[in-house]
């Protein structure tokens, strides 16, 4: 690891938890989280049935909310997730899971979301759920979205959403938010902090 990385990883780890800078894609700007959010454990669905976060304890689990038809920022932060869990070695990875919650459950389907998912990396799963579930999930851990309506676009809405992505160690507590743009290296650094019981 280079001395930047170093540096990097030393700075999330001993500087509370980032606060998640909204990341608008329509007209609209998602406001900023203002506070560092608790966290904890909800319930949704998957293509296997009921995914529940409580049954992950064990593994560091990294979270991300937003959709299928998003243009650039769903993308550029699941290619980023996916590069710092290619960082990691085969033991590693086994402790180790993608959560992609997909904030438009009337497009993205379970087998949809697997579809997508599964095009970034295998150690990823997609789950979404119902208004009330969804909306109680992103409210543990801070994350906002809002449908824009599209005039002219066969998309018919987008949907602006923050974009951090959240760990959560293996006893269920949520460590770190990393913004958009974080280094992979920096989250596969800080991912192995993490597995070695810090």
């Amino acid at each position: 690891m280079n001395y930047k990385a170093a540096w990097l990883v030393l700075w999330l780890l001993w500087t509370p938890l980032l606060l998640a800078q909204g990341q608008p894609e329509g007209n609209a700007e998602t406001p900023a989280v203002t506070e560092a959010p608790p966290g904890g454990d909800f319930a949704l669905h998957s293509s296997k049935g009921v995914f529940a976060l409580k049954d992950y304890r064990g593994k560091v689990v990294l979270l991300y909310f937003g959709y299928t038809q998003c243009p650039d920022v769903c993308p550029t932060s699941l290619s980023y997730l996916a590069q710092a869990f290619n960082e990691l070695d085969e033991k590693e990875l086994e402790k180790v899971v993608g959560v992609f919650v997909s904030v438009d459950p009337k497009r993205d389907t379970p087998e949809l979301l697997d579809e997508y998912v599964d095009y970034f990396h295998p150690n990823f799963m997609g789950v979404t759920g119902g208004e009330k579930e969804l909306a109680d999930a992103a409210a543990r851990y801070g994350a906002q979205y809002y449908e824009v309506e599209l005039e002219g676009s066969a998309f018919g809405y987008a949907v602006n959403h923050s974009a951090a992505t959240y760990l959560i160690a293996p006893n269920g507590e949520l460590r770190f938010i990393f913004p958009h743009g974080t280094s992979p290296v920096v989250i596969s650094e800080a991912i192995r902090y993490v597995l070695e019981g810090n």
